[in-house]
């Protein structure tokens, strides 16, 4: 018994009988359809791809390439496999693939409500969720948020042909067919679609319908974090910024929480608009520290703002630039599993780093022990953001006891 199945909008299942002994059977029976239990076990795996959908996208290909690099580095702190779908076209879309990354996040709801909450900051439009990533982007770009609520075809059959960009090109010639739903072009006989159009619109339907796998080029981690960021108006004052950064800043985050390090020193510049005067210059730029390495993005947003009250701009502000100047790995703390005490309020450490930047790093000091036995001497005062400097021992000159150099 040969079995051959062919996997496309319509299932095609060959049986055909073979001898151990003589000539081969010619008989041969082919199925138009695949039983419920087999089509079980020859469907292929399905994902969970999640597409996000940026709005304001600029047209000039490098910043809009740009925005949407920075976007999938913000995603790859949920997963590895992040991809960009259609980057030059009417309406991209980055996909990520996080069947592996649910029992990390404590669960597909947990997940879907953190994405949610912060893709909004990104300047996201839509975002949908989907066994595969073309039927997720279709859905996205049609206004539906969960393509789990149905069954998958159920849910892509009543979609228009524009959701589907190799659908979309053979519109007007699918429109005179009389299809105006994704299902009408998926009930047309096979044979005639793949002699009449070309190759990717069956095989765009094919990896929307789940029955063939998808294959992206995904993402790969920067070794250094560096974005822009065009401003949708021009800013005149310094705190104003604190919008446009704040997009940066969660970029910034998704690196970091990707590479499992933290930051202590990052550089905000902006670029002055092209009307400017001579005397204004190019722009300017701004370098934040920290005492302790984080990636905590509201404690980082703080320490930004309190810094640009201090700043008064020279001309209107069109762009924004963040760098992380000093990077270094954290230690990852595991849970406990008995309950534990919870801390209320911040900690000293981030406390002292806040009022520092408002009133100013002399205006905020600690003391730092010294090896000295004078002691007016034994203690000197140092600004509280800057790390406390490693003092080993020092070698003493005089002789020491026999029992001590043992």
């Amino acid at each position: 018994l040969r079995l051959q199945a062919r996997f496309g909008i319509d299932w095609e299942l060959r049986v055909q009988l073979l001898k151990r002994k003589g000539p081969s059977h010619d008989t041969e029976l082919r199925l138009p359809s695949i039983p419920g239990g087999l089509a079980d076990i020859l469907t292929p795996r399905l994902q969970h791809p999640s597409p996000l959908l940026p709005d304001n996208l600029p047209d000039d290909p490098k910043p809009r390439t740009e925005a949407l690099d920075g976007l999938a580095t913000w995603c790859l702190q949920f997963t590895p496999r992040v991809a960009v779908l259609e980057a030059l076209l009417s309406c991209p879309g980055v996909v990520m693939e996080l069947e592996q990354s649910l029992r990390l996040f404590g669960g597909k709801r947990r997940l879907v409500e953190r994405v949610r909450e912060e893709c909004v900051d990104l300047g996201v439009r839509h975002l949908a969720w989907a066994p595969t990533s073309l039927a997720a982007l279709a859905l996205a770009r049609a206004g539906v948020s969960n393509g789990f609520a149905k069954p998958l075809a159920q849910l892509l059959d009543a979609l228009p042909l524009e959701t589907l960009t190799q659908v979309a090109v053979h519109q007007a010639t699918l429109a005179r067919l009389g299809c105006q739903t994704l299902g009408q072009v998926r009930a047309l006989p096979r044979g005639g679609l793949s002699r009449r159009f070309d190759a990717q619109l069956l095989g765009a339907l094919d990896q929307a319908y789940g029955l063939r796998p998808d294959g992206h080029a995904w993402t790969q981690l920067s070794e250094t974090f560096h974005a822009k960021l065009e401003l949708m108006a021009r800013v005149e004052h310094a705190p104003a910024m604190i919008f446009g950064a704040r997009r940066l800043m969660l970029q910034m985050a998704g690196w970091l929480l990707a590479r499992r390090s933290g930051v202590t020193a990052f550089t905000l510049r902006w670029c002055h608009d092209a009307m400017r005067s001579k005397a204004a210059g190019d722009g300017g730029e701004m370098t934040v520290r920290t005492a302790h390495a984080t990636r905590d993005t509201e404690h980082l947003m703080r320490l930004l703002a309190e810094h640009l009250v201090k700043v008064e701009l020279l001309a209107p502000v069109g762009d924004l630039e963040l760098v992380a100047n000093e990077v270094h790995p954290l230690e990852e703390k595991s849970f406990s599993m008995l309950p534990e005490t919870k801390q209320s309020g911040e900690s000293l450490a981030l406390v002292l780093e806040r009022i520092a930047a408002r009133l100013g790093p002399d205006r905020v000091l600690r003391p730092v022990l010294v090896e000295d036995h004078r002691m007016e001497w034994m203690c000197r005062w140092r600004p509280a953001p800057e790390r406390a400097p490693r003092i080993g021992c020092r070698p003493l000159d005089l002789p020491q006891p026999s029992f001590m150099l043992a």
